[in-house]
């Protein structure tokens, strides 16, 4: 019964461990790193936390139409002298309570009002640009480091082949060595090279390990343990259909969309709103008041009345309109004035700026893009004579015709050449895709 059960046991340990590992090692594709990316960043959010805040300042503005309730009450004791009816001074202790509710409601502030509505809404506007702005940034390093980790697998594919080489020709030199056709220096000295193929191999492994734990660090991962990406099938390289655009041609279609440029265009226009804000001081300021109010005296010595019944017969109400402007502020609303048109021109700049680094950076990935694609197809065409040289210099070497180190110039070209075709490629599909971005395409490949 005992032994049945572990039988069963163990059975069941089979069934789990493959959905353990599954689980635990799964492939993740390049949208699936950017969506999740994007929802665990902290730099993300913290974006998201300044447009929570101005909604906040806009509601804040749209509230400022409504009016305003204040109710105070008090109460003042007095002593010591004071003067009489009879135009005399006596001690005398006094109590006054007061109460009052008033409101007060603008009715022109010098169209300071809208134009703040209009600014904070601009502002909330631009702090949403600013929240996708991130996430885009987010999306290229994602991009960029999903890029690497396969330009370092590929690398790490190209050094475990040269493993598979350099063992055979040790294993067949072991065999000559044995049967006395080939001597031991010759062994010691292939060993040699299997050895430096092994550390070529580790090398190229931590280096994927190392771009692995880039990326899972990008998606705030707590470790990567088990993370995994998807290789895609790279067997078509992209057609590069944006390079048959000009520069100019995709950065005029990035203008419309890209939301560092709508961003800075939103803040131009909450610059041109200070302007009209800084000049409502220029005008009066027309506002309606009303309230009510009631009081209770009392002196010491003398008669009064009850409260309740002073507070009922002094209970008053009150309406009224207030007019106020300034005439003189020594020169301050002038000089805000000025302040607020110098910044307009400042926004301005940094507007043109903006513009200027996204032409920039649209001009860099499409000469990078060019570069790679003659790259590759060069690279392409030298990798594949190199590996024919490289297979007749180990025939040769097989047979005796050539000695090791020319054996390993010919692997070491070879080797070079593959690694120079690959880094060429994932630069093409890396470039191509941000081009395609900038276009309002969707970051994947």
């Amino acid at each position: 019964m005992k032994r049945l059960f572990l039988i069963s046991l163990m059975s069941l340990m089979g069934l789990m461990g493959p959905m353990g590992l599954s689980a635990q090692e799964k492939q993740w594709t390049l949208r699936e790193c950017c969506d999740y990316a994007v929802s665990h960043n902290i730099g993300i959010r913290q974006k998201a936390n300044v447009e929570r805040q101005q909604d906040i300042q806009l509601s804040t503005a749209l509230n400022s139409r409504l009016p305003n309730v204040n109710m105070s009450a008090g109460e003042t004791f007095s002593f010591g002298r004071a003067q009489t009816l009879d135009g005399t001074y006596s001690n005398r202790n006094t109590n006054n309570a007061s109460f009052s509710l008033g409101t007060s409601v603008p009715l022109f502030t010098g169209f300071r009002i809208p134009n703040q509505i209009k600014l904070n809404q601009l502002n909330l506007d631009a702090a949403t640009q600013d929240l996708e702005k991130a996430r885009n940034d987010i999306r290229m390093q994602v991009a960029k480091a999903y890029v690497q980790i396969l330009y370092d697998m590929e690398m790490a594919d190209v050094a475990h082949r040269q493993i598979t080489i350099d063992s055979a020709q040790v294993a067949r030199l072991q065999a000559f060595v044995q049967n006395g056709k080939a001597s031991q220096a010759e062994l010691s000295q292939q060993q040699a090279t299997l050895a430096k193929s092994h550390l070529t191999a580790t090398q190229a492994d931590n280096s994927c390990q190392l771009s692995l734990l880039t990326l899972s660090q990008l998606l705030e991962l707590q470790a990567p343990d088990g993370f995994a990406i998807v290789r895609p099938d790279l067997t078509d390289t992209p057609d590069g259909s944006s390079l048959g655009l000009s520069p100019e041609a995709i950065y005029a279609e990035a203008l419309a969309f890209k939301p560092e440029i709508q961003a800075e265009q939103l803040r131009l226009q909450g610059s041109e709103r200070s302007v009209k804000i800084a000049q409502s001081d220029l005008y009066p300021s027309l506002s309606f008041n009303a309230g009510l109010q009631t009081n209770y005296y009392k002196t010491n010595g003398m008669s009064a009345d009850p409260f309740f019944t002073q507070m009922k017969n002094n209970f008053a109400q009150y309406l009224g309109v207030s007019l106020n402007y300034t005439l003189f502020n020594r020169l301050a609303t002038r000089n805000s004035i000025r302040r607020a048109r110098i910044d307009r021109e400042n926004q301005q700049l940094v507007l043109e700026n903006t513009k200027k680094s996204l032409y920039k950076e649209i001009q860099q990935a499409y000469y990078n893009a060019r570069a790679a694609l003659a790259k590759q197809h060069s690279s392409k065409a030298a990798a594949l004579s190199s590996k024919d040289a490289f297979e007749l210099m180990q025939a040769k070497y097989e047979n005796g015709k050539a000695n090791i180190t020319e054996f390993d110039e010919a692997k070491n070209r070879y080797l070079n050449a593959e690694s120079d075709y690959v880094q060429a490629r994932y630069e093409y599909l890396y470039q191509t895709a941000l081009l395609d971005f900038y276009r309002g395409k969707e970051l994947n490949f």
